[in-house]
């Protein structure tokens, strides 16, 4: 009797896996078809989005797609609201995104609010930026981020349609992670934004031409340094910015050589699959291969959906600037790790 429920309990952990296999690297593929194929405003986002969330929530309900929705347009409206009164007015442009960094790293210790937080810091850091040489831009980027998040979410709800997991759900809230103190979460907002604001403050003041990515890379990546339980933060962002550079590199010699639509969509089903397989059999190192699929999407899918409207500048130059946010952040993440140990 044991040995039939074992059996049946595998391979319902088989069904499970194959399926969440499957969504994402249907989901991922057909969203990349259709961001590069189509190539509306910031259509790279498009599969960038849909593959964080199905990497983070391979169970969901109505409320997560509610959730999802409302993060994407709520955010980038606060963004664009930012970005249009007080860019007249430098020092108090600069004193709202602080706080609303702040707000974002508060936020991203609670996972029903990694998202919204994760939007929340791109919208601010990117739309004000924009919005103080043209905010017909910022207008322009805007409505892309809303559009394309709106797609993912979409995408996102139907892909769990089609291939469900109801009978999970119950367990799935059952087992919700117990959230840090809120003196905890103040103090680690604070170390993110001592390490991120500096560069902010630098672009924004001698607002450098085709360094946005670099900027904005350094806000995500300090979204990291908030996980209370990630201590060796320097080694996953090496990992993760490491691994993905070089797919997104290898990937563009290889359709450079042979430029197909259809090679390059054979082409990332193999990544999608390849990396959908570790994140779904190794859930506790789940973070590291959907960084890594990231990192490789915003760089390559950034060059070819390229828009001149938002950012003009080639894929070795990418590139660059994403390996000196890396190393800004994996120098400052070790340094604050050794001061944390010190200090204990």
């Amino acid at each position: 009797m044991k040995d039939s429920n074992s059996k049946a309990n595998r391979s319902d952990e088989q069904r499970r896996y194959y399926r969440r296999v499957i969504r994402y690297v249907v989901g991922v593929v057909v969203a990349c078809g259709l961001a590069f194929g189509i190539g509306w405003g910031l259509s790279f986002i498009f599969p960038v989005f849909l593959a964080k969330f199905l990497a983070d929530y391979p169970i969901s309900n109505r409320e997560r797609f509610l959730q999802l929705l409302l993060a994407m347009v709520l955010t980038v409206l606060i963004g664009l609201s930012v970005s249009m009164g007080v860019t007249h007015y430098p020092m108090i442009l600069l004193l709202l995104v602080g706080l609303l960094m702040f707000y974002a790293y508060y936020l991203f210790l609670d996972p029903q609010w990694n998202f919204f937080a994760t939007i929340l810091l791109i919208a601010v850091l990117l739309l004000p930026y924009l919005g103080i040489t043209n905010s017909g831009l910022a207008i322009y980027v805007g409505s892309g981020l809303i559009f394309s998040g709106v797609m993912a979410v979409i995408a996102f709800a139907v892909l769990h349609l089609l291939m469900p997991e109801e009978e999970l759900q119950q367990a799935a809230n059952s087992n919700s992670p117990e959230l840090p103190s809120q003196q905890q979460r103040v103090q680690e907002a604070i170390k993110a934004l001592i390490v991120a604001f500096p560069v902010v403050v630098f672009f924004y003041y001698f607002q450098i031409n085709g360094a946005i990515l670099t900027m904005v890379f350094i806000g995500i990546l300090s979204l990291q340094i908030t996980t209370v339980k990630s201590i060796k933060i320097s080694v996953f962002l090496l990992l993760t910015n490491g691994v993905g550079g070089l797919l997104a590199l290898v990937m563009y010699e290889l359709m450079v050589t042979t430029p197909e639509f259809l090679f390059l969509l054979a082409l990332m089903s193999l990544v999608c699959l390849v990396i959908a397989a570790q994140i779904y059999q190794q859930p506790e190192k789940a973070p590291i291969w959907a960084g890594v699929m990231s990192a490789m999407l915003v760089v390559l899918g950034g060059v070819i959906s390229s828009d001149s409207k938002f950012i003009d500048v080639s894929f070795y130059a990418r590139i660059v600037q994403i390996i000196l946010a890396s190393a800004y952040m994996i120098l400052a993440s070790f340094l604050f790790d050794l001061w944390r140990s010190r200090f204990k």
